[in-house]
């Protein structure tokens, strides 16, 4: 009975022993915002092995000089995630002894620390005791503790992917235990936003934009999403409509389908905006190195849509909403982004050069009689962005000779749009001559000038020369 209890104790041992060396792998969890901010990870003070029993070096054979404790990669010179294909240089981890029982060894004559090294395959020393057996000195038992660290720039010139990634490592003091381990480093799955906001504001001041035969392209500004996994870029509008304030405080809407999501580049495809959410990534966003995703989100509108829709004075407003959503749906990270166009209020009057003088000849009795009338097809040009009327006046109440005044009041002529029946007398007073206009680009008016009867006859009797007035025309917004 006693030889079976001791055999049993034996065994109860050896199970023991194998799990406390499994236990000991060394994990590393990687925070995120290192990753993310490209900046540099330190981790606490970590146990890699246990000394449980000795308290000096292993010396050479012939016992002149201490043997160097070692690292030494049995597994290559990458770390690797076990499912997949993906590695990570062992550079990226640099590693150095903090204590051993609490306490760094004595370095004695010429014993030293050595800096922040990374595993390699050949052996590496993680401690240089003295060369000397009598200078050597020892260390203290207990847990045998590293520091690790990844420099900023390994963060920036490395793709860090979701998942685990292990070195085998063995070294070689047998009463160090673990004698073998792994080393793994944890990077978690993780998609952040580093673009705080995509809020843009488009400010429209100028026809010449409504003249445009192409799409019309609202860039938005750059968006930037840092990644540990493969993800897609989902986006919908927060409502069907798009809300519209008129220069006057009118309230009014647009549909959002007018409005199509692409970008700048083939990173994203492009589509009518909805309120559902809908995939506009191209392909999948993977994991780069530096692990920051970079694309131009661009708003465009056809030319027609945004003459037609978008003319009105007055400020357009909208939300998008961005999800970038792990290709398998697990984690996801939300954004809002808020789009303002403001058009300011925008008018012309043009007067093409062939319409820039109307001339009236008076030679027969029936002119001078019935008067004259004339319609000037397209003189005016306009233009306006609000509700308008447009006026009309001269510059002088009396006709001009020769640049000097006459008696011939302007009120003989009289002014008024085709096919209205307004006809108003010119004069220094602005007069309205169109009423109640809508918002219109580029719109021709057909000008009607006339001389009735009346006014005709009142020039009987007036020396046969050239007499002139100047003409005006304007807009007030209503």
């Amino acid at each position: 009975m006693k030889t079976m209890r001791a055999f049993l104790t034996g065994i109860s041992i050896v199970f023991c022993g194998s799990t406390a060396m499994k236990a000991q792998d060394v994990y590393l969890s990687i925070p995120e915002n290192n990753i993310f901010n490209r900046s540099e990870f330190t981790s606490v003070p970590t146990r890699v092995m246990v000394n449980a029993n000795r308290t000096s070096w292993d010396y050479t054979f012939f016992g002149l000089a201490p043997v160097a404790p070692t690292f030494t990669s049995v597994s290559g010179l990458n770390f690797t995630q076990p499912s997949s294909s993906f590695t990570l240089p062992s550079s990226t981890l640099l590693w150095q002894l903090e204590s051993m029982g609490g306490q760094m060894p004595a370095t004695g004559s010429s014993g030293s620390l050595p800096g922040f090294q990374s595993f390699s395959t050949s052996a590496v020393k993680w401690f240089e005791p003295s060369g000397s057996i009598f200078f050597a000195g020892g260390f203290n038992r207990g847990n045998i503790n590293f520091t690790f660290k990844i420099p900023a720039a390994q963060f920036a010139s490395n793709a860090y992917r979701a998942g685990n990634y292990s070195m085998d490592i063995t070294q070689n003091y047998n009463d160090f235990t673990p004698r073998n381990f792994k080393t793994i480093l944890v990077i978690p799955s993780s998609i952040r936003w580093n673009t705080s906001s995509l809020t843009k504001y488009i400010e429209i001041s100028s026809l010449n934009d409504y003249r445009i035969t192409g799409t019309r392209v609202l860039n938005s500004e750059n968006a930037e999403i840092a990644n540990t996994v493969d993800f897609n870029l989902w986006a919908k509008a927060a409502s069907t409509t798009i809300q519209f304030t008129s220069s006057k405080g009118v309230p009014g809407t647009r549909n959002i389908s007018s409005i199509k999501l692409g970008s700048n580049g083939s990173t994203l495809t492009t589509k009518p905006l909805s309120a559902d959410f809908q995939n506009f990534s191209a392909a999948n966003f993977s994991v780069v190195a530096g692990n920051r995703s970079t694309f131009s989100p661009e708003l465009y509108v056809s030319a027609e849509d945004f003459k037609n829709l978008f003319f009105e004075a007055g400020t357009y407003t909208f939300e998008l909403n961005f999800n970038a959503k792990s290709t398998d749906n697990a984690i996801n990270s939300l954004q809002n982004s808020s789009v303002q166009l403001k058009v300011l209020p925008l008018s012309e009057i043009t007067i093409p050069s062939s319409g820039r003088n109307v001339n009236f000849n008076f030679n027969t009795a029936a002119q001078y009689n019935n008067g004259q009338s004339q319609v000037i097809p397209n003189q005016i040009i306009l233009s306006n962005n609000e509700s308008f009327e447009v006026y009309v006046k001269s510059d002088e109440n009396y006709f001009k000779k020769g640049g000097l005044q006459t008696d011939i009041n302007s009120n003989i002529l009289q002014i008024g749009v085709d096919g209205s029946s307004v006809n108003v007398p010119l004069s220094k007073t602005p007069q309205k001559i169109l009423l109640n206009g809508t918002p219109v680009l580029d719109r021709g008016l057909n000008v009607r000038y006339t001389i009735p009867a009346a006014g005709a006859q009142s020039l009987v009797g007036k020396e046969n020369t050239t007499y002139s007035i100047n003409v005006y025309y304007s807009f007030t917004a209503i």
